[in-house]
């Protein structure tokens, strides 16, 4: 839309304009300017320039709804992560009601991960993930968490539509006594299902051998949150 200089130009031009032809329809239809009917006249034109300036900034924001789009995109990335944390905070707390409602209960959910003698685990499917993870946390039910720091920084967002988005960032995962992280690639696929966003994908691949002191939490911490710009989604 240009800057407010530019907008105020065309919206005085436009103001203008519409006055100029105002007067000139008025005219040639036969009203008189005297009396009432000038009166007349001068209400219309009020009428008039106040149904253009509506006009004028409902086009302004029609045409650039850039910070109403950043504002939405933000929940949006806002309620994924909090799908993300609560799933965590739920496995650790043994809460296991809230750690299955983060998911998304159907054949094609997945998860996978490394494991530190160099293979991997994996689970195809929600049952199939209930009766490993879920099992764990029924056969387990202290609430101890193994990694008691985590850190998500250098998120990647991609929103593919409205239902459906991709993620990936850098985790950094202390050990039990917070000596040590443990640093991992994460990807997830997310679901919104009935306006809630669930997890269908988890990938995590895990960093065993180079471990990192306790003394670089300052540094992580002050690594960028998201990898990208808000507008590059």
């Amino acid at each position: 839309m240009g800057t407010a200089t530019d907008r105020g130009l065309q919206f005085y031009q436009l103001k203008r304009n519409i006055m100029e032809r105002f007067s000139f329809n008025t005219l040639q239809s036969g009203l008189r300017v005297s009396g009432g009917t000038q009166h007349l006249r001068r209400h219309f034109k009020g009428q008039a320039a106040l149904f253009l300036i509506g006009l004028f900034f409902a086009a302004c924001n029609a045409n650039n709804p850039h910070e109403k789009s950043e504002a939405a995109l933000q929940q949006e990335k806002d309620a994924v992560l909090a799908t993300i944390e609560k799933e965590t905070e739920a496995f650790f707390a043994r809460d296991y009601d809230n750690w299955k409602s983060t998911y998304v209960q159907e054949d094609y959910a997945f998860q996978a991960w490394s494991n530190r003698d160099g293979t991997f685990d994996s689970s195809v499917g929600w049952e199939n993930i209930d009766n490993t993870v879920g099992k764990y946390i029924h056969d387990n039910p202290e609430p101890v968490s193994s990694h008691p720091i985590v850190e998500r920084k250098n998120i990647t967002f991609k929103f593919y539509d409205e239902n459906v988005a991709y993620l990936t960032w850098d985790q950094f995962n202390s050990d039990r006594e917070g000596e040590v992280f443990f640093h991992s690639k994460e990807v997830r696929l997310m679901e919104k299902i009935d306006g809630v966003w669930k997890i269908v994908c988890v990938s995590a691949f895990w960093d065993f051998k180079n471990l990192i002191s306790v003394d670089k939490l300052p540094d992580i911490r002050r690594m960028d949150k998201e990898s990208r710009g808000k507008d590059k989604i």
